[in-house]
């Protein structure tokens, strides 16, 4: 199985305007889709910005609205697999949610923020109760979870024993919690045995100065790309193989012994 080639939006888009952060994203898939990648993914509330406020509802649309169709048009046009973050709609409620998006346009899985982080999410939004939502594009399987969530070990060995194999991580990290970028991630990789595409926003946005540093890192714990703090759409692989490999030679999810963990919940 060849490896999945992953593109990491780095971008904050421009906060409150949908159209225009709907036009980013349809460069970055091009460039992306230029650069071999099948898989395309952007940072937490991309669609819209992640410091709206009162915007939230305004902004908000259901899984399958307008901005949800366009996506699908850029997936298409360009050949790739799209994950994005927009704020949700459904019914009364809104989610911070992410959505995955196939080649062909079909909407492959849908998840629901299940952390949420600070007033700002705990005012406008109703957490998750899914913890594990998956879906499969080119032999591997993807999981989503939302920033904040991939800080919980619980929810990383939830999609492991699940058998993700790409956990996909939509984010908007922010100074002075860089040293998640930095070293959580990897280390959830590794004790996890997958994949993590760790995707973050950049710069000053509201009363948040996001700190960028988006990666992809392996279940050996090593990063195989790492951006800066700044705009940027970098590109690694997932390779299956190495996966594989990782997995029979580290005896973490073997030498588990659930029976002890009771006390947990």
């Amino acid at each position: 199985m060849p490896p999945l080639r992953t593109a990491l939006l780095q971008s904050s888009g421009r906060p409150g305007h949908v159209d225009e952060n709907l036009k980013v994203l349809n460069s970055a898939a091009r460039r992306a889709a230029d650069a071999g990648a099948r898989l395309l993914v952007c940072p937490e509330l991309f669609l819209t910005g992640y410091a709206i406020g009162a915007d939230v509802p305004r902004l908000a649309e259901p899984a399958d609205g307008p901005s949800a169709r366009a996506v699908a048009e850029i997936a298409v046009r360009h050949g790739l697999a799209v994950l994005y973050g927009y704020p949700e709609r459904a019914g009364e409620e809104i989610f911070n949610a992410a959505q995955l998006i196939g080649p062909d346009g079909g909407a492959l899985a849908n998840y629901r923020k299940t952390h949420l982080f600070g007033c700002f999410e705990q005012e406008w939004f109703t957490p998750g109760e899914q913890p594990v939502v998956q879906a499969e594009l080119d032999g591997v399987r993807i999981g989503i979870v939302i920033c904040y969530d991939v800080e919980f070990p619980e929810n990383v060995r939830a999609h492991a024993l699940a058998g993700t194999g790409l956990l996909l991580v939509p984010t908007a990290v922010m100074h002075p919690f860089q040293f998640v970028a930095e070293s959580v991630v990897p280390v959830r990789a590794f004790e996890s045995q997958l994949y993590v595409a760790y995707v973050n926003r950049t710069g000053p946005e509201g009363d948040f100065e996001f700190v960028g540093l988006s990666c992809l890192a392996g279940p050996d714990g090593a990063v195989r790309t790492r951006a800066g703090r700044g705009e940027e759409l970098v590109i690694g692989e997932v390779d299956p193989e190495l996966l594989s490999a990782s997995r029979a030679a580290n005896p973490y999810l073997r030498d588990r012994r659930p029976g002890l963990y009771g006390s947990l919940v």
